[in-house]
């Protein structure tokens, strides 16, 4: 048992709750009271933590990643580059993309988004070079067991290389028919539907300019008949528009659309070029979408109307997106950059501190259709983080502790994260793995790939 004792205050993500005590039996919340009293509790096995300076929240969700990218931070060749661009250079980095580094990198996102109380993430990895092993989520999937976080990765995909129209290498995209084998292999192997899942697989094909028609609609047929979610790239930029146009006579949207892929079970990364009338399409479709605010400014793609989606009932979460158009994997950076871009375009009326944090906890898990997490209410999975507030980075914010999380901004590091009842973060260290040897390895494997 755990026994978070004292809180200062406890958002549920419904309510905000003072001097409250939150008990964590095996991998549920147990129980939500005042004067929990631990001699009481019929366990002898119980660990009492005093919160009485912190605020403690359910686990954010990220929605959006792309792990491989962690060893790709800060490259200067396109730290000034437009998403294409950017794309067309780093490719031929990406095709040296092997086992190691997939292993490797995951740590390191995993162990910067648990640290930043990240309980749940998505990641999406589409690269799989010629000639190397198809087993990346594999890989994925046992070192994000080995940080402890939530997982669920998406099965990416490129099928459509330079030499048939699209923007990829040829040498870093699949056959249609390999990219549907290994995707009903995984869904096969690892996809839990159950509540409290571990690991549920979901289907992402990269994007329209990197896959075609046929490969959407057959990756739509999939994941209807097997109950597993769709995750792609839409409406990023201007040129993906444009690629569209001139491609199929269609705007994104359309397109996807076309492919079948509209619906509660699909979520849309970063929309940020989305029409009136293309926004009451994903509201009455009931589309989620995924908002980068980092990704976004970072690589000057523009800004997501979420104000306004938020207003319509769209669903929206958020996500880190990959660290080579981000260059961190800080889920408390990307709460704070949501709310201060949506009051720099929107007014100071745009968008609140609570919603960002709405959008964070109980928006992510929509986004993945999942009930069991995203709020701390009994029964519901043990996925919780907690922040101290007392150091010198929140003197003065004693009028909203929950905002400060957002507004004051200086303090990114939870105190404690936990994930399905246990701890993968403890004293602001993570608890499961040796933070020195994954940053050593992980510098040492992106040297080797960028030099290769």
């Amino acid at each position: 048992m755990i026994l978070l004792k004292d809180i200062k205050l406890l958002y549920t993500g419904t309510e905000e709750l003072a001097g409250r005590d939150l008990l964590i039996e095996g991998r549920k919340i147990a129980k939500i009271a005042s004067d929990i009293d631990p001699a009481q509790l019929d366990s002898d096995d119980i660990e009492v933590v005093n919160c009485s300076e912190m605020v403690v929240l359910p686990g954010f969700v990220n929605c959006h990643h792309h792990f491989y990218q962690t060893l790709h931070r800060c490259i200067p060749e396109v730290q000034d580059s437009p998403l294409f661009d950017w794309l067309v250079y780093l490719y031929e980095i990406w095709r040296n993309l092997d086992e190691e580094a997939v292993y490797w990198s995951t740590l390191v996102a995993c162990g910067e988004l648990a640290k930043t109380g990240c309980t749940t993430t998505v990641d999406n990895l589409y690269i799989f070079p010629r000639g190397v092993s198809a087993r990346f989520i594999d890989v994925e999937i046992e070192a994000a067991l080995k940080i402890g976080v939530r997982f669920h990765p998406t099965r990416g995909s490129m099928s459509l290389g330079r030499s048939k129209g699209g923007l990829p290498p040829d040498e870093v995209v699949e056959s249609e028919d390999e990219i549907l084998r290994d995707s009903e292999r995984l869904i096969g192997t690892y996809h839990d539907p159950a509540p409290g899942a571990m690991t549920r697989i979901a289907l992402g094909p990269c994007s329209p300019f990197s896959v075609s028609k046929d490969l959407l609609k057959a990756t739509r047929e999939l994941a209807s008949s097997r109950g597993v979610l769709l995750h792609t790239h839409l409406a990023e930029t201007e040129d993906e528009t444009q690629y569209c146009i001139k491609t199929y006579g269609k705007r994104p949207l359309e397109l996807m659309e076309e492919c079948g892929w509209l619906g509660s079970d699909v979520w849309f990364a970063h929309g940020i070029h989305f029409t009136d009338a293309e926004l009451a399409k994903i509201k009455q479709t009931n589309t989620g979408i995924c908002h980068c605010p980092t990704s976004n400014m970072r690589l000057g793609s523009g800004c997501a109307r979420v104000p306004e989606m938020l207003s319509m009932g769209i669903r929206v979460g958020l996500g880190v997106d990959g660290s080579a158009s981000n260059d961190t994997s800080d889920m408390m950076a990307e709460l704070r950059n949501c709310f201060l871009l949506h009051r720099l375009t929107g007014g100071s009326r745009a968008i609140t501190a609570r919603q960002v944090l709405n959008m964070a906890t109980r928006g992510g898990a929509s986004l993945l259709n999942r009930d069991d997490i995203g709020t701390l209410d009994v029964g519901k999975c043990a996925d919780v983080i907690g922040f101290t507030i007392s150091d010198i980075s929140h003197a003065g914010a004693i009028h909203d502790y929950l905002g400060s999380l957002v507004l004051c901004g200086s303090c990114h590091n939870v105190t404690f994260t936990i994930v399905d009842g246990k701890f993968v973060v403890k004293d602001g260290c993570l608890a499961t793995v040796d933070e020195a040897e994954i940053t050593a390895r992980a510098n040492q494997i992106a040297m080797r790939l960028r030099v290769a």
